[in-house]
């Protein structure tokens, strides 16, 4: 099925990605952790890309993280939309642009259920950017009620299909 043509900017991120080496977890409220993690972006033929990313422990292996969700991109422009999902309970959705082959995305909507864990997510940046030697670099920063923004999670794939 043909990528829908509105989302030919987009076509770099589809496939599934991999890490080579473990990603990189911190906060001042926990102890830094090391992490691998997969995504996968498709889609059906609509104006729309559809996306899961599932982290686990580097050492453990263990399961840590899933988010999923939907990409769009307002028609004639650089706008994009991460619409989200994650197993913790929160849903978030995340605007930016989309410059070359780099996008910058940050936290428009949030809400969680009503017994989530505190102290609270209030904000998210993300930036996912195509590097020249063609791997995937993601870097993704967070608030939360008690802590101002600062960098949490960075990670770099590989495509592995």
């Amino acid at each position: 099925m043909e990528l829908n043509p509105g989302l030919l900017p987009l076509d770099w991120l589809l496939g599934t990605w991999e890490c080579d080496e473990p990603g990189e977890g911190c906060f001042p409220t926990i102890k830094p952790f090391r992490y691998t993690e997969t995504l996968h972006f498709s889609h059906v033929g609509q104006p729309v890309i559809n996306f899961m990313f599932n982290a686990f422990h580097a050492e453990s292996k263990k399961p840590l993280h899933r988010e999923c969700g939907f990409i769009r991109m307002q028609p004639g422009t650089n706008r994009v939309a991460f619409i989200i999902a994650q197993n913790s309970g929160l849903v978030e959705i995340e605007e930016g642009e989309l410059t070359g082959q780099q996008l910058n995305l940050q936290s428009q909507s949030l809400a969680r259920v009503s017994f989530a864990r505190e102290p609270h997510v209030q904000q998210i940046c993300r930036v996912f950017q195509l590097r020249p030697d063609g791997k995937l670099e993601q870097t993704v920063s967070m608030a939360t009620d008690n802590q101002p923004l600062v960098q949490h999670l960075h990670i770099v794939y590989r495509r592995a299909s």
